[in-house]
């Protein structure tokens, strides 16, 4: 039986252990990381999938914000980490989660959604595209083609130049 459910409701040592299991311990150095630094997860849009009574995926989403140079910060809601258990990668969970976080988004995001990932999976399933983020910025290395966003629940892109941290 599988199951979805608000990831406050997972006892957080537990979806640690998945994210060290997914991407390993040294994950706190990645430039996702340093975006949503100091910020609380978006409870709204961040679940667990529990299959058998187990915890096998978590989706989180975080509160940041991009800033223009003249001040000026628009809302945006950064998507991840997507975490599956390594043994069960590749057989659709992260889909499922996914799935079920952009249809939470459709009517509880308050503002649009960015992620850095995989723009050939997450633009053919689910919409992101780097189409607005080319003269984005983050705080640490990243490769621009992977900084992805798609509009919800009627919140649009910043096009302009600008830098994402936390909200």
């Amino acid at each position: 039986m599988v199951e979805l459910l608000p990831l406050s409701d997972i006892e957080p040592q537990a979806v640690e252990h998945l994210l060290d299991a997914a991407f390993g311990t040294d994950r706190f150095g990645r430039t996702a990381y340093r975006i949503r630094e100091g910020v609380d997860q978006v409870r709204a849009l961040s679940f667990a999938l529990i299959e058998n009574g187990a915890l096998v995926g978590t989706i989180q989403c975080w509160p940041v914000a991009h800033r223009a140079g003249d001040g000026t910060a628009t809302s945006l809601v950064m998507v991840g980490p997507v975490a599956v258990r390594p043994d069960l990668q590749r057989g659709g969970h992260g889909r499922v989660l996914m799935a079920h976080m952009l249809a939470a988004a459709e009517t509880k995001a308050d503002a649009a959604l960015m992620m850095i990932g995989d723009p050939e999976y997450y633009g053919r399933f689910f919409g992101f595209t780097a189409d607005a983020t080319a003269a984005w910025g983050l705080p640490g290395p990243y490769e621009p083609r992977r900084l992805l966003a798609r509009a919800v629940n009627g919140h649009g892109l910043p096009t302009g130049a600008g830098m994402i941290g936390p909200r």
